[in-house]
């Protein structure tokens, strides 16, 4: 029986435990609210995905979970960040930093991760990465292409 294109790349993807950079918004409302961002965190548990940060990246995680408007004390933050995300991310030094995003370079940083990382994508909300739509053949996807594109009804 002759394989979809679509069969074909998910079983790439999967086989390669796909590396994947998850932008800042995207992970807070992952492990906060749920919702489609939520899928996500089976995938990493299981090992289906392999998310990579760097220290900058991480900076930023921790730096938004202590916004006052989340209302989170010092030891959730340490849950999250340690027994919900670090166990299972990949940390990924980075060398190189060019600017890419001149509109707004603080978006560089998940570009970067995913060069380094030899990510397959970037998963994101924010519209500067998002107009991108691949950097160096690493796609830029929203969590719900994302997940439709590899992920669900894979059964």
């Amino acid at each position: 029986m002759k394989k979809s294109k679509r069969e074909k790349q998910n079983n790439i993807l999967i086989s390669l435990r796909s590396t994947v950079v998850i932008d800042t918004n995207v992970l807070v409302s992952a492990v906060l609210f749920g919702g489609i961002t939520g899928e996500l965190i089976p995938l990493w548990k299981s090992d289906r995905i392999k998310p990579l940060v760097s220290k900058e990246i991480i900076d930023e995680y921790i730096k938004v979970l202590t916004y006052p408007k989340f209302e989170l004390s010092e030891a959730e933050i340490n849950y999250i960040l340690y027994s919900e995300m670090l166990t299972y991310f990949d940390i990924i030094q980075i060398k190189d930093r060019p600017v890419i995003i001149k509109v707004d370079p603080s978006d560089d940083k998940f570009i970067h991760c995913a060069k380094a990382g030899k990510a397959i994508a970037i998963i994101s909300g924010d519209q500067h990465l998002l107009n991108l739509k691949t950097y160096q053949k690493i796609k830029i996807l929203t969590p719900a292409r994302f997940l439709s594109d590899y992920y669900l009804n894979l059964e």
